[in-house]
């Protein structure tokens, strides 16, 4: 009965792995019903390497090459199972493939803004995303830490554990770079350096390496994004007021103008204001630098003044549109309260 048992086994006499393409990690091969041919070849393809397991304890790891499967090229394997150096029977053993090439085009990015500390705006919530590739480094590790036992393992089923490491240690990586967030939008490099630095040691505690890591992109919440905007325009005047009423007025002007040529008169009343009160501010500092100068500069801008504040015939229904538009130009500080107040009383006058 022996005999014939022995017979009907099936010996295998060259171990190998083919992959599919299909992004498979690790795989077993089918060891059902057979045992390994004492002799036999091992059969590791460049981007593989493969395991040895006996009764769930990891024997012996081979590199890509070709290997007769002898006592002396299985010293684990032959040391746990008590074989000497005349052992010629087939055996059974667990055999595990792993790929090592690279697993390119692995995306990550941040869901909802996460929130960093930054040393010229304080706290900033932030967005970012990219790619990174990685590889299996250690299957010895990545077999006890990950795949196990499994027929095959993919890639597919690791990829959302790698992308909540890369999300946990993006805080930590800005910190460690030491970047402020408008130097780090500018040198993404910079930034994905940091983050695969920082990466490192926590892929290589599971067996893998971290090949290579792109952030593609990093950016602020729309609203935060707005303030930004008017810090910079801020910046880009420094402290002179003037300077900074020269600033809104061109923004706001442009929005008027786009305005009076679409609908008139109300629109067109209200960019002439606005625009009028950064020529009043002009003809302001010519009547100061006329009193101290000399009267007949300070008569020419107070004419000035007067020309373009003279009043002008309106209907009721155009003085309330009108002031609506001045209230829009206070309330994004255009007009000061004092300006509002003045054209108020003076296009409430024409109602009477």
């Amino acid at each position: 009965m022996a005999l014939m048992d022995f017979i009907k086994k099936q010996f295998i006499d060259i171990l190998e792995w083919t992959e599919d393409g299909d992004g498979t990690l690790a795989w077993r091969y089918p060891m059902a019903g057979m045992e390994i041919q004492n002799g036999g070849t091992l059969v590791v393809r460049e981007s593989q390497m493969a395991v040895f397991v006996n009764e769930g304890q990891v024997a012996d790891v081979f590199g890509p090459g070709t290997y007769k499967l002898t006592t002396q090229t299985l010293p684990v394997l032959t040391y746990l199972k008590n074989w000497d150096k005349l052992f010629q029977s087939p055996f059974k053993s667990d055999v595990y493939f792993f790929s090592t090439r690279q697993q390119i085009d692995q995306k990550w990015g941040t869901p909802q803004p996460i929130t960093i500390r930054d040393k010229d705006f304080g706290a900033v919530r932030l967005r970012a995303f990219g790619n990174y590739a990685y590889r299996i480094a250690d299957p010895k590790l990545f077999h006890t830490e990950i795949s196990g036992t499994r027929e095959s393992y993919p890639a597919g089923d690791l990829e959302g554990q790698l992308r909540g490491m890369v999300l946990q240690n993006i805080s930590n990586a800005i910190a460690g770079s030491g970047l402020p967030f408008l130097d780090l939008a500018a040198n993404q490099v910079m930034f994905a350096d940091a983050l695969a630095k920082e990466l490192t040691p926590h892929f290589a505690k599971i067996g893998l390496a971290i090949e290579s890591l792109t952030v593609q992109n990093v950016s602020l919440p729309e609203e935060l994004q707005k303030i930004l905007d008017q810090k910079i325009g801020m910046g880009m005047v420094g402290n002179d007021m003037g300077k900074f009423m020269q600033y809104q007025t061109a923004q706001a002007i442009p929005k008027f103008a786009e305005g009076a040529g679409n609908g008139g008169g109300i629109a067109g009343d209200a960019m002439g204001l606005g625009a009028g009160v950064a020529l009043g501010q002009v003809l302001a500092q010519n009547l100061q630098q006329g009193l101290q100068g000399g009267g007949g500069t300070a008569a020419q801008a107070a004419g000035a003044a007067a020309a373009a504040a003279a009043p002008a015939g309106v209907r009721p229904d155009e003085v309330m549109a009108t002031l609506e538009k001045l209230g829009e130009l206070k309330s994004k500080g255009i007009l000061t309260q004092e300006e509002f107040d003045a054209k108020k009383v003076e296009l409430l006058k024409k109602l009477v």
